[in-house]
């Protein structure tokens, strides 16, 4: 991609008149590529105890820590977000972490690339919703605290998908554009410190999109009449069971 060039959807490798494979599709298709086949060869061996391998130690790691943030964000201890909100995570995580590469633009320099991101999380906020809490109890939640509040409700939820893929779209196109300018001005000062500060930008945009991903269908699931947010029974019951143990052991005494 060229400094003039705004996103990699300008930079067209094959044209056939109404189909073009641009460079956003290509690198897509690299990451998807890398992510299915690192799956595969990690999830094909996998050990339990002493021979657990350092990359299933390193994925649980990771798999960890998606858990533990989705739990803490939607007041939820079991693992319904986990494989979408996750999936989106590790995408956009690789895609912007490979831009260290020479010659590497990530697809999440493109609107496209973002906008299609973010429709998954407009399509996933009803889906999880509705399964949540029924169609009728999601439907209701729009016409909230009155029915005058439903186009504003509709607008909320279109302006924030739009919100999500145009701020990720900034944020990787704009430090994009930086880089090439400024590795154009001096190539041999700045590649080090910018490939370090590519790298805490990439994780950083990745982790921003996936905790508000969160948000949004947690919000969509969440039950009106329970203001803590969606918690399952048993969760509730697991909260409150070492109060009880405590209140026994202190009438024991």
């Amino acid at each position: 991609m060229g400094e003039r060039s705004i996103t990699p959807d300008e930079t067209v490798l094959w044209d056939a008149g109404f189909v073009n494979v641009n460079l956003t599709l290509v690198t897509t298709w690299v990451v998807m590529a890398l992510l299915i086949g690192a799956s595969w060869l990690i999830t094909s061996r996998l050990r339990l105890g002493p021979e657990m391998s350092r990359w299933q130690n390193g994925v649980e790691v990771v798999v960890g820590f998606i858990r533990g943030q989705i739990h803490e964000i939607s007041n939820q201890t079991n693992d319904r977000y986990l494989p979408f909100v996750g999936t989106l995570f590790i995408y956009i995580l690789v895609a912007n972490v490979l831009a260290v590469l020479p010659g590497y633009v990530p697809p999440t320099a493109s609107l496209s690339t973002t906008i299609g991101l973010a429709l998954c999380v407009f399509l996933a906020v009803p889906v999880y919703g509705i399964t949540a809490r029924g169609i009728g109890g999601y439907l209701r939640a729009y016409v909230q605290p009155n029915p005058f509040m439903l186009p504003f409700n509709i607008m909320s939820e279109l302006s924030r998908t739009l919100a999500l893929a145009v701020r990720l779209f900034g944020n990787v196109m704009s430090f994009t554009k930086i880089v090439a300018i400024l590795l154009g001005i001096a190539p041999l000062l700045f590649p080090a410190l910018l490939n370090a500060l590519g790298l805490l930008t990439g994780v950083i945009q990745a982790y921003i999109f996936a905790v508000l991903a969160t948000v949004y269908i947690s919000a969509g699931s969440r039950s009106l009449n329970d203001p803590r947010g969606p918690r399952t029974q048993s969760a509730m019951n697991r909260a409150s069971y070492p109060e009880s143990k405590r209140k026994e052991s202190t009438n024991g005494t």
